[in-house]
């Protein structure tokens, strides 16, 4: 006996996702973990040029871009992104622990660095992060640049009259914010509310001229205020 599967549609709340790669079979893959969690991809680009043109058109929540391709590469492309869709939440989502990459990622825009070996868990956790307009890093990239700073030298704690910039409550968040934590986990090793966990996050980012946790985990570490 025939059987027809209908197909629903996804909820309107659905988080909406392009996903930037140059190996078809990676995307496919991707798309696959994400609607096993009610996650919309609602396009794949190969390269920079298409991802620019699809983050235009289709104005998804949260793009997901390589940084390796070949033609325009994945820096280039979040900086074109960024400068015509600031509301853009680029999350860049790559092989590359290199520090020179995950610097100019952030000085491109993007909100998040997150390499191809986390889990699906953590991906989702990264999406859903990037869409709250928080950001994460891969565990393993903080761990990679701290050890590339104590290699090229020991970092230099600020100046007396910068380490008083921060209040002992300041210090205890970006320390929690370097080892990768989100807002939500902050809050539950802290007591705190999501609200309250938010806001102070956003007081400490206004105070250093920072604009997400990517950029407070790279502060932190290049003035050595957290070792």
């Amino acid at each position: 006996m025939l059987q027809l599967t209908l197909q629903t549609a996804p909820p309107e709340d659905a988080v909406r996702v392009l996903v930037v790669d140059d190996h078809d079979l990676f995307r496919q893959s991707v798309r696959h973990v994400l609607s096993l969690e009610g996650v919309v991809v609602v396009g794949e680009a190969a390269s920079g040029e298409d991802a620019v043109r699809l983050a235009d058109e289709l104005r998804p929540d949260v793009i997901l871009m390589d940084i390796n391709m070949p033609g325009m590469g994945g820096v280039e492309a979040t900086r074109r992104i960024a400068s015509r869709l600031p509301q853009a939440r680029v999350l860049v989502f790559t092989i590359s622990a290199e520090e020179s990459d995950v610097m100019e990622a952030v000085a491109a825009g993007a909100c998040g660095y997150l390499l191809k070996n986390v889990s699906g868990q953590e991906l989702l956790v990264g999406i859903q992060a990037a869409v709250a307009g928080e950001s994460l890093v891969s565990p393993a990239i903080i761990t990679r640049l701290l050890q590339h700073l104590r290699r090229s030298g020991r970092p230099q704690r600020g100046e007396p009259e910068d380490d008083l910039l921060l209040t002992p409550r300041e210090l205890t968040l970006l320390e929690l914010i370097v080892t990768g934590k989100d807002n939500a986990q902050i809050g539950r090793e802290l007591y705190l509310s999501a609200g309250t966990v938010r806001n102070s996050v956003s007081r400490l980012l206004r105070k250093l001229g920072l604009r997400n946790h990517t950029e407070a985990v790279l502060y932190a570490l290049r003035r050595g205020i957290v070792e």
